[in-house]
């Protein structure tokens, strides 16, 4: 199987057909809550949105922006990665720390942009991508947790983890993930993807026991990282063996699987190049 099965435009390709001198990337991170999602949606407030405004504001002209993996509503981010096309007299005597300090100052509430790099002409933060990386955050105390109410879900005490590291023993490779995505984006679309790693680890926040769950792999399908968490809970709680996540995986239906974890506690986490 191939992974995406989708042409994509080489770097030379995309640097051909640029209509501008320079490449520049932000490193973004965001509180997912008050947007509806990454990409632009009429009448509702989107990272995408936001840095497109405050781009235009300072470059006076409309600059869209391209990102690593669009996040849905409620989805936080550490390090979003979004690519964009500027000339070099629109930066004028603008360094790359002062861009950066420019748009922390324009973008609203929630929004960072943490870092601001200098490109190959035509790069591109989402098909030069090389692997992504999540990270879901389960609180596992016997009380809902106060400090991550907003960036983790409570699921309580006595989850069997080796029975949930099992069950993602088979989602590890190349494999067709229509069981863990939206049903409906994946019509007329490949749903291959490659998962080089689920592991689980625990960590205390703010003084509360949580377990964080890591998802790396090429790239992924509408709610896919949500799924593979709700599934894997039903494993953990007991509700399934872990050898069913093997026959959800098989079934190429999203009915075979389970439930959709809540975004609150999905964080996308960083992108290699």
């Amino acid at each position: 199987m191939n992974g995406l099965c989708i042409a994509r435009p080489t770097l030379e390709q995309r640097a051909a057909e640029c209509a501008y001198e320079r490449t520049l990337s932000c490193t973004v991170a965001y509180d997912g809550a008050p947007f509806a999602g990454f990409a632009k949606q009429p009448g509702q407030r989107t990272v995408q949105g936001e840095l497109e405004d405050a781009l235009a504001l300072l470059f006076r002209r409309p600059v869209d922006v391209v990102c690593a993996g669009r996040t849905d509503a409620g989805v936080h981010a550490r390090g979003q990665v979004v690519s964009f096309d500027v000339d070099t007299s629109e930066l004028r005597d603008r360094t790359l720390h002062t861009l950066r300090r420019s748009l922390n100052a324009l973008t609203g509430e929630g929004i960072v942009v943490r870092a601001v790099d200098e490109r190959p002409r035509g790069f591109s933060a989402r098909f030069d991508a090389v692997e992504r990386e999540y990270r879901y955050f389960l609180a596992v105390g016997d009380t809902p947790p106060v400090f991550t109410d907003r960036t983790a879900w409570f699921v309580g005490p006595n989850l069997d983890v080796a029975a949930m590291e099992c069950g993602a023993a088979h989602l590890i490779g190349e494999h067709d993930f229509k069981s863990f995505c939206m049903a409906a984006s994946a019509v007329g679309k490949p749903t291959c993807r490659h998962v080089s790693e689920v592991s689980f680890a625990p960590e205390t926040i703010m003084g509360e026991p949580h377990q964080v769950i890591t998802v790396r792999g090429n790239a992924f399908l509408h709610s896919m990282v949500r799924t593979i968490v709700g599934t894997l809970v039903m494993v953990g709680r007991g509700q399934r063996d872990a050898d069913w996540v093997a026959e959800v995986l098989a079934a190429r239906d999203r009915q075979a699987a389970g439930e959709n974890a809540p975004a609150r506690g999905l964080v996308f986490w960083s992108v290699a190049y």
